[in-house]
Formats: C-alpha cells, sequence, structure tokens
C-alpha cells in the first residue's frame, strides 16, 4: 500500500474534525453559509500550513483558525443585519435527536470532572445544546470575544489557558470574560434542562391548539409573560417589527392568523436546533418552524418562528 500523500493526510485529518468546527463556528455566527465560508477559510489556512513541519496539534490549530475567522466575520454579520427587515432569529439547523435528561447529566460530569481533552472533543449531548435556539438568541448579545468565550468554555469544555493561546489572549483575561459572559446568559437564561419528552409533549399540543383554534388551551400552555419571535425576514409572513409579549395576545395572532391546516399546510414533528420542533409544510416544501422554550415545569416561556425562505433551505 502506497503512503497517503500530504493532501491525503490534510484532508483526512480536517474531516475528522470537521463535525467539532461546524458546532462551534455555527454557535458563534448562526448561519449555515456563514459557517461553511469560515470553513473553507479553515481549509485553506490548514491545507497550505499541512506542506510545511508536521502540527503536533491540528486539533487546537484548527479550533483557533476557524474560531478567529468567526470574530473576524461578526462585523460583517452585525453590519448586515442592520437592514434585516423585523426580528433575526438564528437559521433553523436539523439535528439528531435531543439527549435524554441522564445523557445530557452525564455529559456535563464528565466535562466537569475530566474536561476536554485534545482527543475525545465535545459529547454529543452538549454539541445539541449548544445549537439551542433560546440560548444562541441570547448569545446575539454578547461581543464577539465574549461570544467566542462562552461557547468555547462552556459549550465545548476548553480550560482558560487553552482559550488564552488560541484568542491571544492572558488566562486572567479570558477568566474575566468567561465570568462577565457566563453571568450574561445567566441572567437572560436561567440554566434549566428540560426533559425532551416533555418538551415534544408541549410542542404537540402547543401546535394541536393552534391547528384546532383552542385559545383556552394555547393560553393555558403559556406562562404570561411569554413572547413570541418570528423572522419573516420581510419576505414571509411574521408577527410585526419587533417581539410579542403576553399570552392572550400571542394565542390570538396565533390563532388567527397562522398555521391553518386549512390553507394547505401539513404540520410535522423533528428536532431542529436540538429541540423537537414544529415544521410546516405546504407541497412538499418547507414554509415555516416553530420552537417553544419550555421551562421545566413545562409552560411555555418563549416562541420562536421562523418563516424567511432564506432559512428554510437547509430544511427542504
Amino acid at each position: 500500500m502506497e503512503p497517503e500523500t500530504d493532501a491525503e493526510t490534510a484532508t483526512a485529518v480536517f474531516t475528522e474534525h470537521h463535525e467539532l468546527l461546524f458546532g462551534i463556528v455555527y454557535s458563534m455566527l448562526g448561519t449555515v453559509a456563514d459557517t461553511e465560508d469560515v470553513l473553507q477559510e479553515t481549509w485553506l489556512a490548514w491545507e497550505a500550513r499541512s506542506h510545511g513541519a508536521p502540527i503536533e496539534h491540528p486539533r487546537a490549530y484548527l479550533v483557533r483558525v476557524a474560531i478567529n475567522a468567526a470574530i473576524a466575520r461578526q462585523g460583517a454579520i452585525r453590519r448586515r443585519r442592520e437592514t434585516y427587515i423585523g426580528p433575526w432569529l438564528p437559521e433553523p439547523l436539523a439535528t439528531g435527536s435531543a439527549p435524554d435528561r441522564a445523557s445530557y447529566e452525564r455529559a456535563t460530569y464528565d466535562r466537569a470532572v475530566h474536561g476536554a481533552s485534545a482527543d475525545d472533543g465535545a459529547d454529543q449531548a452538549l454539541r445539541v445544546e449548544s445549537v439551542s435556539l433560546a440560548l444562541m438568541v441570547v448569545l446575539e448579545s454578547l461581543t464577539p470575544t465574549e461570544r467566542a468565550v462562552f461557547v468555547l468554555a462552556d459549550v465545548f469544555g476548553y480550560g482558560h489557558h487553552e482559550i488564552a493561546e488560541m484568542l491571544d489572549r492572558t488566562p486572567a483575561s479570558v477568566r474575566q470574560t468567561a465570568h462577565r459572559a457566563r453571568a450574561h446568559v445567566q441572567a437572560r437564561r436561567p440554566k434549566y434542562r428540560v426533559d425532551p419528552a416533555l418538551h415534544r409533549r408541549v410542542t404537540e399540543r402547543f401546535m394541536a391548539a393552534v391547528s384546532g383554534g383552542d385559545l383556552a388551551a394555547l393560553i393555558g400552555l403559556m406562562a404570561p409573560d411569554v413572547e413570541l419571535t418570528c423572522d419573516g425576514g420581510g419576505l414571509a409572513p411574521a408577527a410585526g417589527p419587533r417581539p410579542m409579549h403576553g399570552a392572550e395576545r400571542i394565542a390570538a395572532f396565533l390563532v388567527g392568523r397562522t398555521f391553518r391546516r386549512s390553507e394547505g399546510l401539513e404540520i410535522g414533528f423533528r428536532p431542529v436546533n436540538g429541540s423537537p420542533s414544529a415544521l410546516m409544510e405546504r407541497e412538499g416544501r418547507v414554509v415555516g418552524v416553530l420552537m417553544l422554550d419550555v421551562r421545566d415545569d413545562g409552560a411555555v416561556t418563549g416562541v420562536y418562528a421562523v418563516t424567511n425562505p432564506e432559512k428554510l433551505t437547509q430544511l427542504r
């Protein structure tokens, strides 16, 4: 058997780490196209570097290149969003089944005790949690550096010294940034883990109430201070230029204007961004995705709807 060429080795190593890199960069940027562009930049840097002396820690090198490219791209993305019509939500991403509570807690415990090694990466349960739409919405309010540190430390389990090397900062600076970012996220999104089976049941009951026009049942599922964010991008129906608040108002809007089976819509359920989600299809084409933020007592605290057709192409 002929020995592998440098190009074959470089391709194999990059492919091995592609899932991890995609998860990190998507958590940073929230769009598939921008994530793929950053990964292409990372590949070009990696392929060019692979012709020189061997890299001792390929994973660390790849993550460092990808995360810095993502930070650099965030400025352009933020400028693009200044002209976006209505609320902006991350692009929905089809994911595998959400991990059950035991898997998530085991992964969290293992990471806390053993840390993330250079060989094993982040556990699948934690990767699924990293793309939670509700979490990503909160991350949008962080600075690019705060978001990078939070994603690397709190989601993918990298240590402060590792992150400091990736971002060319001191461990003390990274520790301070991580504390600030963590406090901000915790204030806006208290950390709780909802059983996926409960989340799925609530989602199905929610959509049944919407489709059946059962206003009372729909109001009963939502917390009084629930918030609806609908991203149509000016290209599809939405709830207005700003998020909508209040269970009664949101219920009236959903029952009165959207997601009616009588309009030829079919409703299906599958995981999107790591959570049970409702997909609205018309003539075999996804025209909307609805995801719920659910407390551990089953109350709906957030409703996220994406109807912008440009953000639904990955789900078709």
